[in-house]
């Protein structure tokens, strides 16, 4: 039976295994309902202990600190303090962007201390709803499900480090309810399109990037930013560790890859080799791979999407995303008998299960041949 203790104080019990357990009160729900937790111990003495410390810590809130912020400034505050310094370029922009246009106007107002789920889960809704800022003929007026989820993270991470400084009891992030993602079946160029592809990028002058891109899946970035030192010819490897990004106000600059994984040297085809190599004689002083013929300096990744885009069109083909090139690569890859592991290391994903996870319905099909050899060769022993 729970030993009963003063109300706040939460009460302790022995437990059917044999250890201690002390329960309590760890704040409210917006419905008043009392959020429990508790602790264990090997001792009646080791859990009034740390009973005691959990309490403490569940009744701390900094009243003085949590009068000076709304929401709006808590939001600012977090971001230069706690997340600019962490971020990529492009997330950044993200970020200020998500608290700019849809923190501030939305939430800015209200006090930190007294901001609610429901006034989150509103703005969601209103997200999901009607929540583009401009509209055309053809554009939808809700946002999507990542971009609202976009949010939701941010608003989790900057409300759960107000709890960590104790300027409120819990996140009310965690009674949200974000948007489901809707999975996007995947495109890729068919096989019989790749022909007509490559000989528009040849017409085009670009046949050597978009053949590594259908070779390797590269990233438009990871092209863009690619020089002549990066590549080995003697070994045959192409050594991939920085990335174009666009700046604000215009103008590319060089940056790491997001992840340590994105990082790798590939190994390249010998067509591949004479296809850059041809490229090279036609620029042998530009230290990039593919520079742009305007400026003669990196491609912007977004101009690299436009060139994917003028050679579906040029061609006659059915439009796809750059991105989707390196879909077409690694269900390639996959479907002419390369293994897991090697695809995920050719693409830098950060594990093979992600690759996995990526191109089922690749794999479901390697499975399915798997499948058809072992019955042919258990059938032989019938």
């Amino acid at each position: 039976m729970a030993k009963r203790r003063a109300s706040g104080e939460g009460s302790i019990r022995k437990r059917n295994d044999g250890r201690w357990e002390g329960r309590y009160v760890a704040g409210h729900t917006e419905e008043g309902k009392p959020i429990r937790k508790s602790v264990l111990g090997k001792t009646q003495a080791e859990v009034k202990e740390k009973l005691k410390a959990a309490l403490e810590e569940a009744g701390k809130v900094d009243v003085a600190r949590a009068d000076e912020y709304t929401v709006g400034a808590w939001a600012e505050h977090w971001y230069k303090l706690y997340a600019w310094p962490n971020l990529r370029d492009s997330t950044r922009r993200s970020y200020e962007g998500l608290i700019r246009h849809r923190v501030v106007p939305a939430l800015g107002n209200i006090p930190l201390k007294k901001l609610k789920a429901q006034d989150i889960q509103k703005l969601y809704n209103d997200m999901r709803d009607h929540g583009r800022i401009r509209t055309g003929k053809k554009s939808k007026p809700g946002l999507s499900a990542s971009y609202v989820r976009s949010l939701h993270t941010l608003l989790h991470e900057c409300l759960e480090r107000a709890v960590k400084e104790h300027l409120i009891l819990r996140n009310p992030c965690d009674d949200c309810i974000p948007p489901k993602l809707q999975k996007q079946e995947m495109q890729i160029l068919p096989q019989e399109d790749i022909r007509a592809y490559l000989r528009e990028a040849e017409r085009r002058g670009v046949l050597a990037m978009f053949f590594l891109e259908l070779c390797t899946g590269l990233r438009k970035g990871e092209l863009a930013a690619l020089r002549w030192e990066d590549l080995d010819v003697e070994r045959r490897t192409l050594r991939v560790d920085k990335q174009a990004v666009a700046v604000r106000g215009g103008g590319v600059k060089v940056t790491r890859p997001k992840t340590e994984t994105s990082i790798r040297t590939l190994s390249v085809s010998r067509e591949v080799i004479r296809l850059l190599e041809e490229e090279h004689s036609k620029h042998p002083d530009n230290p990039y791979m593919f520079p742009s013929p305007v400026t003669g300096g990196m491609y912007y990744p977004d101009t690299v999407n436009s060139l994917h885009e003028k050679i579906l069109k040029g061609a006659g083909l059915k439009h796809i995303r750059l991105h989707d090139m390196r879909h077409t690569a690694a269900t390639m890859m996959l479907q002419n008998g390369v293994d897991i592991k090697t695809v995920s290391g050719m693409l830098g994903h950060y594990d093979a299960g992600f690759t996995l996870r990526t191109y089922t319905h690749s794999t479901n099909r390697q499975q399915a041949e798997a499948a058809d050899m072992m019955g042919s060769l258990v059938a032989q022993s019938l």
